[in-house]
C-alpha cells in the first residue's frame, strides 16, 4: 500500500505534497473504506507502533488514529502533556530523538506548527499533524473525500467556507483546494479574512489548476455552491474572544434559509465537528438531509489510515 515517493514522509501541511500524491491518498481512502464496509480484516501495521502526542483534547482525531492503527495490528500509545515532557524539563529535540528510536511514527496535536516541524526534523520517523493552530491537514483530506462521495470528481466543484477565515480548517482547505483545482470561496467578516501570506503562496498553485479562490463578506455568494462548510466560531485556545466572535459571526450562521440561497437542493453541508448547534449552524441543517457531517467524521478514520499506510 506504500506509494514509493510517500514512504517515510511526514504530513505537516498539504503545501509539501503534489496533487498526484494527494489524489493517490484520496483513492486509497475510498478503497480502505470499501474494505472496512466489506468486513475485510488486515494486519498491515503488525509490529509497528504509533506515539500519539496530544496538547489539545480530541474526539475524532484521537479515535481515528487509534482505531485505524489498532485494527491493522499496530500498537498506538496515547501521551498527553500530563504523561510526557514537550519542551518542558526535556528539550523538544531530545523528546523527538527518543520517540523516533522507539516508535514507527508520531502523531502530534497541539498549538504550534513549529512543534510538529521539530518533531519531524529530529525523530527520523513520519510525523502526522493531527491539528495545530496553523493547519489541520488530516481533516481537509476527509473533507475532500466526503465531497467526492457526493459529487464524484472534486475538480471544478465549488466549496464555500463560512465563518472564521483564518482558522486551521479554512487554511488547510485553501491549500488542498488550490492543489486539486477545486473552486474555493471563504465568506467571512473582513477582520477574520485569511492570512495574506498564505493567500500569496496559494495564488500560483490555484492558477496552475484553474481553481478560483475568492474571499468576500457577501452571503449571496453561496449561490450555486456544491457544499457549504462551517466550523465553531471560537477555536481552541481563543476562549477569551468568545463574546466578540459571537457578535461578529452571528450573521454568518448556516441555517435553512442560507442553504436555500444556493438555489440548489443538492448542496451538501459540511462541518469538521464538534459543532455548537444554534451558533455556527442550525440544528435543522446539521441534523438534516443535506448534512454530510457524520460521513465526514467517519472518513477521518479511513483517510488517516490511508496516510499511515502510504507513508509506513
Amino acid at each position: 500500500m506504500a506509494h514509493e515517493d510517500l514512504k517515510g514522509r511526514s504530513l505537516l501541511t498539504w503545501l509539501d505534497f503534489q496533487a498526484p500524491q494527494i489524489r493517490y491518498l484520496l483513492d486509497l481512502s475510498k478503497t480502505l473504506k470499501a474494505q472496512s464496509r466489506g468486513g475485510e480484516l488486515h494486519q498491515r501495521f503488525l509490529g509497528k507502533t504509533l506515539a500519539l502526542l496530544f496538547e489539545k483534547r480530541s474526539t475524532r482525531t484521537r479515535c481515528a488514529f487509534e482505531t485505524a492503527f489498532g485494527e491493522e495490528g499496530g500498537h498506538p500509545v496515547f501521551l498527553s502533556t500530563a504523561d510526557i515532557q514537550l519542551g518542558g524539563k526535556e528539550s523538544l529535540e531530545d523528546t523527538a530523538r527518543v520517540l523516533g528510536s522507539m516508535f514507527s511514527a508520531i502523531q502530534f496535536r497541539g498549538f504550534k506548527q513549529s512543534t510538529a516541524e521539530t518533531l519531524a526534523k529530529f525523530s527520523g520517523v513520519p510525523v502526522y499533524n493531527g491539528l495545530t493552530d496553523d493547519y489541520h491537514p488530516t481533516q481537509a483530506l476527509a473533507d475532500i473525500m466526503t465531497l467526492e462521495e457526493s459529487f464524484g470528481s472534486s475538480k471544478g466543484r465549488k466549496l464555500c467556507y463560512i465563518g472564521d477565515g483564518r482558522n486551521n480548517v479554512a487554511r488547510s482547505l485553501l491549500v488542498i483546494c488550490s492543489k486539486l483545482g477545486i473552486h474555493f470561496t471563504i465568506i467571512c467578516p473582513a477582520s477574520l479574512a485569511p492570512d495574506p501570506a498564505l493567500v500569496e503562496i496559494c495564488a500560483p498553485l490555484a492558477a496552475a489548476t484553474q481553481a478560483r479562490i475568492h474571499f468576500t463578506e457577501d452571503l449571496d455568494q453561496v449561490k450555486d455552491m456544491d457544499a457549504l462548510y462551517t466550523d465553531v466560531w471560537t477555536s481552541m485556545g481563543e476562549e477569551d474572544k468568545k463574546e466578540e466572535r459571537e457578535k461578529l459571526l452571528k450573521p454568518y450562521q448556516v441555517n435553512q434559509s442560507l442553504m436555500k440561497r444556493t438555489g440548489r437542493s443538492d448542496t451538501i453541508f459540511l462541518h469538521c465537528l464538534p459543532a455548537v448547534k444554534e451558533e455556527e449552524v442550525s440544528t435543522e441543517v446539521i441534523d438534516g438531509p443535506q448534512s454530510r457531517a457524520w460521513d465526514q467524521a467517519e472518513n477521518r478514520k479511513h483517510s488517516i489510515k490511508a496516510i499511515m499506510l502510504a507513508t509506513l
